[in-house]
């Protein structure tokens, strides 16, 4: 690591070179003559506050001269909050490229004082588009790390929250910050996320929660399961918080990671807090059950009609009339895979035009098709129900893992049929005990397996909260 040296002039070229001023428009040095002493301030154009460094300038050329050293200038001179002194060249720099200012002295020797006047273009803290409410807060989180924090801190005002800071990847440097409520969490399970964070070797965190969630886990690509929740809301974190988690928060993301994480974390909506205990049951109860018949309905319905023979009368029903010119498992998987391709459209579609144009496709394309016999109007029912089904829990990732094991159990049951169908169960089974996670010694079925009455039951039936003893 290296070091500043006594010698200012030296500093302030050493640091020039470094950061590249003359390279960059946007790297900015400000020179200030004091009686007969010298300040060199360098930050960058964007991420400083301009009204207080012009406050700070007006008041260091009132000065009559710079004396002392860093430290003394800093809390005898310098009336700002956040400062810091540092003598190390890497940490001057880093702490420039973050937005701060590095001011040098000619009286400083080897060390400089850092200014935290960084300030971030950030949006609105508005409620999360994919994690809305009925009833409740309407603020999310944002890209700006700190502002992230603060909402926390707004909610949870008790000494015990620990906002534990890292710095990840070579390249971005990005902020990391591990969250969590120092008498609830499980501070082995805390002290072993912090080797791992402070273990990660990487170039950068290009893509936020989602890198880092591949540095922290050897994932293995046949499992399609989440690995790590997360949420926008920042109830959901402080909720979290208060039950025992630990949340990661990223900057340049709005998304917080909440560990661990269970299959059962997932179900969880913040719609069933909001409403009294008996409504949220019943929604909890709804989602677990429509999110089961995502996965089953339409594997289930096609061994319906391999084997009609085997149908009670009370479904036959459900027994389509005509199959259409193309195979009943050639229609599902053909449709499928047009529903994603239409979602993957809206996505790419100007606002204005978005809904209206998914409709109108999805009904076109539907209505034609069955009038020219290449899909049932059963497929399309089935069909149907499932890409709406899907929206009844925000995690995409676990929407995608059911789409993956459904298309999965209609292969086998279109191969081996009975057999096929029951082996598509063990294995997706196999796959939710196996799913590798960041739970420590949770499992990913917690609390069914390893088996807890109280948590389970509270999983499934929203609980009144009691009164603090």
């Amino acid at each position: 690591m290296q070091k500043l040296c006594d010698n200012f002039k030296d500093n302030v070229a050493l640091v020039d070179r470094t950061l590249r001023v003359k390279d960059s428009f946007d790297v900015l040095r400000k020179d200030l003559k004091i009686g007969d002493g010298e300040l060199t301030l360098f930050f960058i154009d964007g991420f400083t506050k301009d009204t207080v460094m012009q406050k700070l300038m007006m008041h260091f050329v009132s000065l009559k001269n710079v004396s002392g050293t860093a430290r003394e200038y800093m809390t005898q001179n310098l009336p700002y909050i956040e400062t810091d002194v540092t003598a190390s060249l890497d940490t001057a720099v880093t702490a420039v490229l973050s937005g701060c200012t590095l001011m040098l002295g000619s009286s400083f020797g080897a060390e400089a004082i850092v200014i935290d006047t960084r300030t971030y273009p950030a949006r609105e803290t508005a409620e999360p588009e994919g994690d809305r409410v009925m009833r409740g807060s309407r603020d999310g989180f944002v890209e700006t790390l700190i502002f992230n924090t603060a909402l926390i801190r707004r909610r949870i005002r008790n000494p015990a929250l620990t906002m534990q800071y890292f710095s990840i990847g070579r390249d971005s440097r990005t902020d990391v910050v591990m969250c969590y409520m120092n008498d609830r969490a499980d501070m082995k399970y805390v002290k072993d996320l912090e080797k791992r964070l402070s273990k990660i070797k990487t170039d950068a965190l290009t893509i936020g929660h989602e890198s880092l969630k591949e540095c922290l886990i050897k994932t293995r690509w046949y499992n399609p399961f989440p690995k790590i929740r997360t949420t926008e809301r920042p109830d959901v974190a402080a909720a979290q918080l208060l039950e025992g988690s630990v949340l990661i928060v990223i900057d340049n993301s709005p998304e917080v990671m909440v560990l661990p994480s269970s299959i059962f974390d997932f179900m969880q909506e913040s719609n069933d807090f909001y409403f009294p205990p008996l409504t949220g049951t019943y929604i909890r109860i709804v989602r677990y059950i429509v999110f089961f018949l995502t996965f089953i309905i339409t594997p289930g319905w096609y061994l319906m009609t391999r084997y009609p023979e085997l149908v009670p009368s009370f479904l036959e029903f459900a027994m389509p009339e005509d199959t259409g010119k193309l195979p009943i498992f050639v229609q599902l998987l053909l449709v499928e895979f047009i529903i994603d391709a239409l979602r993957l459209a809206s996505l790419n579609t100007p606002n204005m035009l978005n809904n209206s144009l998914s409709v109108v496709g999805g009904l076109i394309l539907g209505d034609f098709a069955v009038d020219i016999g290449w899909l049932i109007p059963e497929v399309i029912l089935y069909m149907a129900f499932v890409a709406i089904a899907n929206f009844t829990q925000r995690s995409y990732e676990l929407g995608y893992a059911i789409k993956f094991l459904r298309i999965f159990l209609l292969i086998l049951t279109a191969i081996f049929g009975f057999w096929g169908f029951c082996a598509g169960f063990v294995i997706t089974i196999i796959l939710l005990l196996t799913n590798s996670t960041v739970n420590g010694k949770r499992n990913y079925l917690y609390p069914l397996i390893p088996f807890h009455g109280k948590a389970l039951l509270s999983m499934i039936v929203r609980v009144k909260k009691k009164d603090v003893e």
